[in-house]
This record gives structure tokens, sequence and C-alpha cells, in this order.
């Protein structure tokens, strides 16, 4: 298993808790909500594309060889 994506993920959520902590006083409400849906977004985007390079539904094809004579 790769444990990149939930070390990736444990990064997301500290930034999150950060942001949760430590949001400005006016707005407070829509600061947390736009930053920590940004970064559940952009964990989400990165993860389903690094696994899905990690484990390909096909299999790539070399391109070089000969096709086969009938």
């Amino acid at each position: 298993m790769s444990y990149t994506v939930v070390a990736v993920l444990i990064v997301v959520v500290a930034l999150s808790c950060l942001a949760w902590a430590f949001a400005p006083k006016e707005n407070r409400t829509v600061f947390r909500s736009s930053v920590i849906l940004a970064l559940a977004m952009c964990y989400l985007m990165w993860a389903i594309t690094y696994l899905a390079q990690l484990h390909p539904l096909e299999a790539p094809r070399r391109s070089d060889l000969r096709p086969e004579v009938e």
C-alpha cells in the first residue's frame, strides 16, 4: 500500500486544523469554509491522480513491436 497518500492526508488535516484555529475574527465562517474546502478538494484531486498512475485500469502497451503476422 502507498503510505504517501495517508501521509499527505495527515498533512491536509493538520493544515485544516490550523486554518480552523487561526481564522481571522471577521468573516470567520467564510474563511474557514473556503480554506478547508480548498484543501480537501486539492487533496482529492491529487490523490485520485496519484493512485490512477500507480494502478492504471489499462496496462500500457509497447508501440515499438511489430504487429503479429497471420
